[in-house]
This record gives C-alpha cells, sequence and structure tokens, in this order.
C-alpha cells in the first residue's frame, strides 16, 4: 500500500505544473497563437487601440498584430494545427 500512496502524490504534483502556460510548451504555443490572432482582429476593427502603442511592453501586441496580418497563411495553418492536435488529444 505504501507504493500506492506514493504513486499518487506524484501525480497530483506533475498536475500543479500543467496548470500554467509556461511550464507546457504546447499551452505556451497556444497562448502565443490566440494572441496573434486576437490582436490582428482588434487592428481590423479598431486599428487606433493597436496602433497608438508601437513601442514598450503593450508594443507587443502591434508586434502580433503585425505577424498576424503578414504571415495570415502560416498563422491559419497554425490554427488549424492547433485544432486538430487538441481533437486528437
Amino acid at each position: 500500500m505504501v507504493g500506492g500512496s506514493a504513486k499518487c502524490c506524484t501525480r497530483s504534483r506533475s498536475r500543479k505544473f500543467q496548470k500554467s502556460a509556461l511550464f507546457n510548451f504546447q499551452s505556451l504555443l497556444r497562448v502565443i497563437l490566440l494572441m496573434i490572432c486576437t490582436c490582428t482582429y482588434v487592428r481590423a476593427v479598431a486599428p487606433r487601440l493597436i496602433d497608438r502603442n508601437k513601442e514598450g511592453i503593450l508594443g507587443l501586441f502591434f508586434m502580433s498584430a503585425r505577424i498576424g496580418e503578414r504571415l495570415s497563411p502560416y498563422v491559419a495553418m497554425a490554427c488549424v494545427a492547433m485544432a486538430v492536435t487538441m481533437l486528437v488529444q
């Protein structure tokens, strides 16, 4: 019985680290992809929101929107690949 309880504790410890996108590479890619898609959409609907902050920390949103505009076929393929991966899991 002692071996079974140790197995249970290691499972619960490993689940704690899976909650953060920083420790799971696939979740980090998903967050980055969603940020690119969201920023591109917001820039298409309301360009002043994204275009006013081109430098600093908020400049990441401008850069993400620019990536989404210029590399849209690749971003779309990445979205489809991520969706297929999520469905398979």
